[in-house]
């Protein structure tokens, strides 16, 4: 990455560790509060600790950063030589993550662009590696924004839960969709629209919902050069299956990453996750 312009994240890109060490990019950690004790998502708690305690209705909720934690960030970036950085967030309408560092960037030692995507899991990572790729190239501050910027215009999130309770819980859908989803007992697919996630279908069933996922991910990558995400919880079988047959079916796929989410998004989510993101070049 250029030494001039140094990429902050945040923990919800999930971002493989050797990416971000190979790209320079720094993660700030939310935090998953479980039982009353608060963990840092990615180091003290893990999606599979996470998937069990949902399992067993334990109370789990989540937390931004503290705007400390952004400034240490900041600080440290301007430490190694950095002279602008470009700071890329979930989006605000799931997490005061964003206004923490916005806050922290009032007092940073050097000029911090604060950029809500609008994304989340790793269709904030594809934005945060446009956003580092051109840092890397020598790009300016403005640039790797415009970079991050331009792959989030182009990227769209599809998912799939097994009940939209956790949801429901958190805040992030609307209780009448939940109940509607119960009443009926479908399945439901989802997307990210706005920030905000959007009921996008609904399905009677769980193969049904899966295999109307893969279709939806296939139409939308088309024939043009794209990186897939492909993510779960607690569901293995079906993220390896799924990343499999878009392997198969997408002719322009460039790299495809297979993740299982971590703590924070999973809390929202709850175990049987399977999500694609199509991430167009």
């Amino acid at each position: 990455m250029s030494r001039h312009v140094a990429i902050v994240t945040d923990s919800t890109a999930y971002l493989p560790p050797q990416t971000m060490e190979r790209h320079g990019i720094t993660s700030v950690p939310l935090t998953v509060v479980l039982g009353g004790e608060a963990l840092e998502e990615g180091t003290e708690i893990s999606a599979r600790s996470l998937a069990v305690a949902l399992q067993k209705r334990r109370s789990v909720t989540t937390s931004r950063p503290s705007h400390e934690v952004f400034v240490q960030a900041y600080r440290a970036a301007a430490e190694a030589g950095a002279t602008g950085i470009v700071s890329l967030h979930l989006s605000a309408e799931f997490s005061g993550t964003y206004d923490a560092a916005v806050l922290a960037a009032r007092t940073a030692p050097v000029p911090v662009r604060v950029v809500d995507t609008g994304m989340v899991a790793m269709a904030l990572g594809f934005c945060a590696l446009a956003a580092a790729e051109t840092a890397e190239a020598g790009g300016t501050v403005d640039e790797a924004v415009a970079a991050a910027e331009k792959r989030a215009a182009g990227t769209s999130a599809y998912f799939y839960v097994d009940t939209l309770d956790y949801l429901r819980r958190g805040g992030r859908i609307g209780a009448a969709q939940a109940l509607l989803g119960s009443a009926l007992a479908v399945k439901p697919l989802l997307t990210l629209d706005g920030g905000r996630i959007e009921m996008l279908e609904k399905v009677r069933t769980a193969s049904k919902a899966i295999a109307r996922l893969e279709e939806i991910a296939v139409e939308r990558a088309g024939a043009s050069s794209v990186d897939i995400a492909v993510h779960h919880l607690a569901a293995p079988e079906r993220a390896e299956r799924l990343a499999a047959r878009l392997g198969e079916r997408v002719p322009g796929l460039v790299d495809l990453h297979v993740s299982e989410v971590g703590a924070v998004i999973g809390a929202h989510t709850g175990p049987g996750l399977l999500g694609a993101v199509i991430s167009p070049r």
